[in-house]
């Protein structure tokens, strides 16, 4: 299928993404693997857009893991979800913004359920008032947080320090993109551009300077599948799917990698360094792998936040090599240093071979 097909109509994956007034969601996996990048987006949507968005701290995980991973009953999860927007609610907040794109798949297949068996609307509201006294209005708009900065990509673009240009060769950057399953795949509608041709990433490349790098695998899943990582010995499935992403990519030479789910991110990220102690491997000329950055932490670079306090030194693949390649300014020393300015001490360098 493609653009010209009589039977595509690219209106139909056009969504609608509210002005303002957010009520976010945090994502349980991001805040473990990369605990600043929510603090960096949120500060964006206030601070350089100067958006309401709205962090509870009463609010809990989706439980979307667990569901997805056969443990949690479809009851329990849709008790979850009300429980979410009843605090939604009780907030004064209509539009729903959520940090991960698993849970975004959760909260839109509730919505759909919902839709289409109205019974199981009203078991669930009978549920959440028997237990926990509360009561719930569903989200006029409901989306995740790498629409806003697409939404809002231009607006970010008037205020950008950086573009996605090599500084050295004034090229524009390779960038591949890299949509998470569960944003379009599940309910194609629900994302910017549809599962076939989803622009809520690529749309920040061509904003920002850079260019997009299609490839064979640009839709193949990033390898985190729940039961694929989470049960031990099948691992080996789970880096095999992103190794195989990143021998697609590789003969196009990418600057770096950019994701909107914190898996994905996770998982392109940290599977580089498994493969290269385990087949001396790495997919760059530098040693050192592709940088792997979610949208708000690109986003961030871009307006000239500092890079560790965006949290890049969390990240296994070193992010040095793209930073001096964009020109973007920033302290070595300071990389290894905790928030009281303590040194935290230096991960060793794996031996690797270069392969090209």
């Amino acid at each position: 299928m493609n653009k010209r097909d009589p039977k595509y109509d690219w209106n139909d994956y056009q969504k609608e993404i509210a002005d303002d007034h957010y009520y976010f969601a945090r994502s349980c996996i991001r805040q473990n693997f990369f605990p600043a990048a929510e603090g960096i987006f949120l500060n964006i949507v206030r601070n350089k857009l100067g958006k309401d968005i709205y962090d509870d701290a009463l609010q809990t995980t989706c439980t979307g893991i667990a569901y997805h991973s056969g443990i949690l009953p479809l009851e329990t999860i849709m008790t979850v979800v009300a429980r979410q927007f009843a605090l939604m609610t009780e907030a004064g907040y209509k539009n729903f913004v959520c940090s991960c794109v698993t849970s975004f798949g959760i909260y839109s297949e509730m919505l759909e359920i919902w839709e289409h068996h109205p019974e199981k609307l009203e078991e669930t509201r009978k549920i959440l008032q028997k237990t926990i006294g509360k009561e719930f209005t569903i989200p006029e708009n409901l989306v995740h947080s790498s629409d806003l900065i697409y939404k809002f990509r231009n607006e970010i673009k008037s205020q950008l320090k950086y573009s996605l240009v090599n500084k050295r060769s004034g090229e524009p950057l390779k960038v591949v993109d890299h949509v998470g399953c569960h944003y379009a795949k599940i309910f194609p509608a629900r994302g910017v551009g549809g599962a076939e041709f989803p622009a809520v990433l690529s749309g920040l490349i061509d904003a920002w300077g850079g260019t997009q790098v299609d490839y064979s695998e640009r839709r193949h899943c990033c390898g985190f599948g729940f039961r694929q990582y989470l049960i031990k010995a099948n691992r080996g499935y789970s880096v095999a799917n992103t190794k195989r992403k990143l021998e697609s990519m590789q003969p196009y030479h990418p600057d770096l990698i950019i994701t909107n789910c914190p898996g994905c991110n996770f998982f392109l990220d940290r599977w580089q360094y498994t493969i290269a102690e385990m087949e001396g491997k790495t997919y760059d000329k530098n040693e050192y792998g592709i940088p792997v950055l979610t949208y708000e932490e690109l986003a961030a670079l871009l307006l000239g936040y500092n890079p560790w306090d965006a949290g890049l030194q969390l990240h296994q693949v070193s992010v040095e090599p793209l930073l001096d390649k964009m020109g973007i300014v920033y302290n070595p020393e300071d990389k290894y240093k905790g928030i009281n300015g303590e040194y935290l001490g230096m991960p060793v360098k794996p031996e690797i071979l270069k392969v090209y």
